[in-house]
């Protein structure tokens, strides 16, 4: 459902909390290979997401990738709004320009609860919220990352 830049930016955000929890500072190179993503890709999403002020960077010895003022509760939907725009919780799941109630496709009504589902959940959950998850045991961030 989520593009790659929405993926690896929620990963990298995720990431980079866990980091600044231990008074640390991610770099690029750093947060690709814990989210398991091309270096290169990695950037320009985190380029993203520093122009959109979601994270902080800083360059230099002690500099990385953090949160100011605990940005942390950024939502999940806050993060896919300015990596992908709101259409996702909107879009036909049959591809078609023209679903609506009064016309609607073969998924419709049954792809609706599923948009409208993901649309709660992209509302409810933070960085923090997902980092906790990872911190308390009960997810992970990637197969080679457990905190402990």
């Amino acid at each position: 459902m989520l593009s790659k830049t929405s993926e690896y930016a929620i990963r990298a955000l995720v990431f980079i909390q866990l980091q600044q929890i231990q008074n640390k500072r991610p770099g690029v190179i750093e947060i690709a290979k814990e989210i398991e993503a091309p270096e290169a890709f990695t950037a320009k999403v985190l380029q993203i997401l520093t122009r959109n002020h979601l994270v902080q960077s800083m360059k230099g010895r002690g500099g990385g990738f953090f949160f100011k003022d605990n940005k942390c509760e950024l939502t999940l939907f806050d993060v896919i709004q300015h990596t992908e725009g709101d259409l996702i919780f909107k879009k036909c799941g049959f591809g078609l320009t023209q679903c609506s109630d009064e016309n609607p496709c073969p998924l419709h009504d049954k792809y609706d609860a599923i948009r409208d589902g993901f649309l709660q959940i992209a509302k409810a959950e933070t960085i923090c919220s997902l980092s906790q998850k990872i911190i308390s045991g009960k997810a992970v961030l990637n197969r080679l990352v457990t905190m402990n």
